[in-house]
């Protein structure tokens, strides 16, 4: 403050009135561990991927999950008021959600953010919640790649816990992989038909069923049966969907394009259209069957080089839906997504050359709802139009 005294009155109250604003909104305590507590361990709010992270902690790590409730205003504001404005939205969510964590008695706080600069992100979030005063252990799955996946799985495990059995947690890492693509799986076959469900509502209360099954699962068999039944239980509700609906698919990055909080549910507005939203990124496609010299062969005419992060798999997936005759494709990303921009041009070169219209969308901690709707209304009738015209 002494540099400012220097300066007018007004000027003065008003660098005073900045400063109070960047403060944080919260008081610097500290939790400690009680060793004669069990563990409890966090995530990041993250889609609708819960379910696995409950399943790794409770089985793999042999620990209590910490259930965060649904992330609100003061969670952003939190996440916005302890971070730099340079760093992308996702940044500020996760650390929201890591101080509200922390709030509710975490001890460990897990952070496995991403292929790009949210993989460098793990250390300097950790910065930022000592500094606040808060004492915790990191699990951050960026550390230890280069040991391989057996070395990496070895030293995340036993960084949480020391006396965990590696061979009986190994198998049960696996599960968790299974888990999450059944939810994956089952999300796909949500996104392409619940826009055309007669009864309002039908789809999403088999959908939070299927995620409570799988909240209560204990080994792979409970995953696979809970995944039958949800995908019995999606096939029988009753539909109304014409045989040649509007078709959009959905790519960008691996938070924006999939997580409902950063998207603003981008997802159900598209079905309250009566679309059929098709998405590639997901975490099995990025991450548990992720090839990516295959899939940049795939789409050769627009990828030479691996662009890094979720690059490929944005173009690749804009070019099956170009190749699969979809009416159009929404670009998600975060404001400074770096990758993402890198794939505007060549996104715009597929959208040129298969006459497939694109809408970019960009948000920050300012996307409102209203201009949101706006813009995709905009874009289903413009969709519309030119599907009736090709009749």
């Amino acid at each position: 403050m002494a540099d400012i005294l220097h300066l007018p009155e007004e000027a003065r109250s008003r660098v005073a009135v900045e400063e109070r604003r960047r403060e944080p909104k919260l008081g610097h305590r500290k939790f400690k561990r009680d060793r004669h507590k069990r563990i409890k361990v966090a995530f990041f709010r993250y889609c609708y991927y819960d379910p696995a992270f409950k399943f790794f902690v409770e089985q793999v790590l042999d620990a209590d999950f910490l259930t965060l409730p649904e992330a609100t205003k003061r969670t952003t504001e939190i996440g916005e008021q302890n971070s730099t404005d340079y760093v992308c939205t996702p940044f500020k969510h996760i650390l929201g959600d890591y101080v509200e964590a922390l709030e509710a008695g975490a001890d460990v706080l897990v952070q496995f953010g991403g292929p790009c600069r949210l993989g460098y992100y793990g250390e300097l979030q950790e910065a930022i919640l000592r500094d606040m005063g808060y004492e915790f252990q990191m699990l951050n799955f960026s550390r230890g790649i280069e040991q391989g996946a057996l070395g990496w799985a070895k030293q995340c495990l036993k960084t949480v816990n020391p006396d965990i059995n590696i061979p009986a947690a190994l198998p049960k890492l696996a599960a968790t992989a299974n888990m999450a693509v059944k939810l994956d799986e089952a999300r796909d076959f949500y996104l392409a038909n619940a826009g055309f469900e007669r009864e309002r509502g039908a789809f999403r209360r088999v959908w939070a069923s299927y995620r409570d099954a799988l909240r209560a699962a204990t080994a792979d068999r409970d995953i696979n049966e809970a995944f039958r039944e949800a995908m019995d239980a999606m096939r029988a509700i009753p539909l109304d969907k014409p045989a040649d609906p509007i078709r959009i698919g959905v790519v960008g990055e691996m938070f924006t394009a999939i997580d409902e909080r950063s998207n603003l549910e981008l997802d159900e507005k598209l079905m309250a259209m009566g679309v059929e939203v098709h998405r590639m990124m997901n975490l099995t496609n990025r991450f548990i069957r992720y090839n990516e010299p295959n899939l940049r062969r795939s789409a050769a005419d627009y990828l030479t080089y691996d662009m890094g992060p979720t690059s490929t798999l944005t173009v690749v997936a804009a070019h099956r839906y170009a190749q699969e005759g979809f009416d159009g494709v929404i670009h998600a990303k975060s404001a400074g997504c770096t990758p993402e921009i890198d794939c505007m041009p060549v996104l715009q070169r597929i959208s040129a050359d298969a006459a497939m219209p694109i809408l970019y969308l960009t948000y920050d901690s300012q996307t409102s709802d209203t201009g949101l709707d706006t813009r995709l209304e905009a874009f289903y009738d413009m969709l519309s139009m030119k599907k009736e015209k090709t009749k």
